[in-house]
């Protein structure tokens, strides 16, 4: 039997098992949201709701249309869950969450200019 530096022999480890659902904290987020709202492709994030002049968080879904989706209260905060698991964003602009990638960017790059504009 193996030893170990300090001389004793080392016990059987037993076999790990691997958790088809563990993955990264913004996957497993990822996830959540899908199934939370259903036929929803991307959720928006920001810090700032439009109606309010103070900072709070604010979510919005759309469709793979790029339509609107109503969200009811347990849907919408869901915003605090994306800003608590993407950290390194800047919260000052809304960002877009990719629910099929996983991918978080910010808002401004997920619309593609129109006309001719710089």
């Amino acid at each position: 039997m193996p030893e170990s530096w300090a001389g004793r022999a080392l016990d059987a480890q037993p076999a790990k098992t691997v958790d088809p659902t563990a993955g990264t904290r913004q996957r497993r987020l990822t996830v959540l949201l899908a199934d939370m709202v259903p036929g929803a492709r991307t959720v928006r994030v920001s810090q700032h709701q439009p109606s309010q002049t103070w900072p709070s968080p604010y979510t919005r879904a759309y469709d793979e249309q790029g339509n609107l989706i109503p969200l009811n209260r347990a849907q919408r905060v869901t915003a605090r869950w994306v800003i608590r698991a993407y950290p390194e964003a800047d919260w000052d602009e809304a960002h877009d969450l990719d629910l099929t990638t996983g991918t978080l960017r910010p808002a401004v790059e997920a619309r593609p200019a129109r006309g001719g504009g710089r």
